[in-house]
């Protein structure tokens, strides 16, 4: 990279995007690379982080595995080396788990789900807020998903770390106001993603009343435009919730 590229680079506002390596981290990687942004790809495959970031001078791919605080601090340090600072986390990296119940769930499935679903959004989350301590402010978009509101029939592993975001947004937001750090939630219902196939949104999801359906979708940029609108708020304002779906989908009035 020549050193107009990288004066460039360190004038523009930096992400970092944990799980960028498909789905809506995918989506947000794109959009805020055509938007101007440094973005900070973080995942567990180089060749997805890679495709994601479509060889863009301003993308940085490091191989992180968020389950681990070392490669977390790292992947913190690698960003802020780079490109100055971390001004926005997106913390969304993110498993379904297993359907199951909480009679079903075995402690092995529970605790991986709880590795990278709460361990893994609290260590990016920490370590994100104490450079953006040293640098004089940030803001933190955690991804929660509707089933931080309302679970699925069959996903309590899913459901209860999800909900568990809730707590660590507004314990972020809080603790962040004497250094200018903001937290935002995005709760996201029915994205057109390899995660609602894998739910059966489009071949009959199941409901609770045992019943399958199939569920509308939107488009995946959709979500990654209102992520966007988050990150480019101004310092001096705190979106702390967002939820956004897909029009008639059974989340209102879901039982």
């Amino acid at each position: 990279m020549n050193p107009v590229e990288d004066q460039h680079t360190h004038n523009s506002r930096t992400i970092v995007v944990t799980g960028a390596g498909s789905g809506i981290g995918q989506a947000v990687t794109r959009r805020m690379l055509k938007s101007g942004w440094n973005v900070v790809l973080a995942g567990r495959r180089e060749a997805q982080l890679q495709r994601s970031a479509e060889d863009h001078p301003n993308a940085l791919v490091v191989v992180t595995d968020v389950t681990d605080p070392n490669a977390v601090e790292a992947l913190a340090t690698a960003a802020a080396t780079r490109f100055g600072k971390i001004d926005v986390l997106f913390n969304n990296a993110g498993i379904f788990g297993p359907a199951a119940g909480i009679g079903e769930l075995t402690p092995e499935q529970w605790q991986q789900v709880c590795a990278v679903n709460l361990s893994g959004a609290m260590y990016c989350a920490g370590a994100a807020f104490r450079h953006m301590q040293e640098s004089g402010g940030g803001r933190i978009i955690n991804n929660g998903s509707i089933s931080a509101q309302v679970p699925r029939p069959a996903s309590v592993a899913y459901a209860v770390t999800k909900h568990a975001i809730t707590g660590l947004t507004k314990s972020i937001e809080l603790d962040g106001r004497p250094y200018g750090i903001t937290c935002s939630q995005i709760d996201i219902g029915n994205t057109a993603s390899d995660m609602m196939a894998d739910v059966g949104a489009n071949s009959g999801a199941l409901q609770a009343d045992g019943s399958r359906r199939i569920e509308p979708s939107f488009d995946i940029d959709q979500a990654a435009a209102a992520v966007e609108f988050m990150a480019s708020a101004p310092a001096d304002v705190s979106i702390n919730n967002m939820t956004i779906t897909a029009a008639g989908m059974p989340f209102i009035g879901r039982g």
